[in-house]
């Protein structure tokens, strides 16, 4: 045994100290991105069903709720909005005064310093829970691109600093760019839900912004979860059409997918940390499975180790609180 040669490996996981000043990937909290859902009417703080400690909050309320965000240190929020009135077009989406807008400039007037990011699309808004205009049972890809290019600048003149489209018809970064710039918003930039699968983790999600569709699916316009390549096809596209950054979701079943996007790009990669991501680390957590802190910080830890930028996440303000409580 004393010729036997071999690499000590352990020599630098020895002791806590050691761990941290050889460690390769760290989260901090100006990595996240942390979603809240406004809805109308007053006095509402709504915890989604499916989704443990996220709420629905009323405009009333919406002011502590970003309190505290900042106050975490966490410097951008994106705003999804549940309305009370819906219709076949959506038309609440681009409603000067619907609840985004309304929650935006809310927002922005107490917070300016705060980024907020403006999820556009129109399946919460529209009555058959689908992302685009319908004829004949048929979701129409270029008559929803006039839609969703109102959409971001009525979200924009409201106030939003990013618009982020997500709802996968082909040319939306292209429409959206020229509908912002034509209205002079050429310095907003575009979050783009560039790769998009279509999921079985979004469930809760449907749950919090009452947006399952009516019929059929989403199959249509979001991507098939076996397709690498075509990942790649609709970032490029994106990049093409003028987005400033580059979204994959989901995230956690998605991670080679993040890597090769941020390699192939080199853009800013978001990783969408989903409902349902969200929702089972919760249920395991309230049942004694498993421990929520370590599992969430390692989770998002692996999301930052394949390369993404930024994370959208529901455990961004939780997973704040434990990175200060280690430092």
């Amino acid at each position: 045994m004393k010729d036997l040669q071999f690499r000590r490996h352990r020599r630098l996981r020895g002791s806590a100290s050691i761990r941290k000043m050889v460690r390769e990937t760290h989260l901090h909290p100006e990595d996240f991105i942390y979603p809240i859902f406004v809805v109308e009417g007053t006095n509402v703080t709504n915890e989604v069903p499916s989704m443990p400690d996220v709420f629905h909050l009323s405009l009333d309320l919406l002011d502590a709720e970003v309190d505290e965000i900042v106050s975490l240190g966490i410097p951008s929020i994106i705003v999804f909005g549940v309305p009370n009135s819906k219709d076949d077009v959506g038309s609440s989406a681009y409603d000067a005064n619907g609840i985004v807008q309304k929650a935006i400039r809310q927002i922005k007037e107490k917070h300016p310093e705060l980024t907020v990011i403006a999820d556009t699309c129109l399946c919460q808004f529209t009555d058959h829970g689908h992302c685009g205009v319908i004829e004949d049972g048929k979701i129409l890809n270029d008559p929803t691109l006039d839609l969703l290019a109102k959409t971001a600048v009525s979200q924009a003149e409201a106030g939003a600093d990013i618009i982020a489209p997500s709802n996968m018809m082909d040319g939306f970064v292209a429409a959206i760019r020229f509908g912002l710039d034509e209205a002079g918003f050429t310095d907003v930039p575009i979050m783009s839900y560039a790769v998009k699968f279509a999921s079985a983790y979004y469930g809760p999600f449907r749950d919090a912004a009452h947006s399952s569709p009516k019929f059929g699916d989403r199959k249509t316009y979001q991507m098939d979860p076996a397709n690498r390549l075509e990942a790649l096809r609709e970032a490029e596209s994106d990049m093409e059409e003028g987005a400033d950054f580059l979204i994959v979701k989901p995230a956690l079943s998605y991670l080679d997918v993040i890597r090769e996007v941020k390699d192939f790009s080199g853009f800013p990669v978001v990783a969408y940390n989903v409902s349902g991501e969200y929702s089972m680390v919760k249920a395991a957590s309230q049942n004694g499975w498993i421990n929520e802190k370590e599992v969430v910080l390692e989770t998002l830890t692996s999301m930052k180790r394949a390369g993404a930028d930024l994370i959208l996440t529901y455990h961004a303000k939780d997973a704040v609180r434990w990175l200060n409580e280690s430092e």
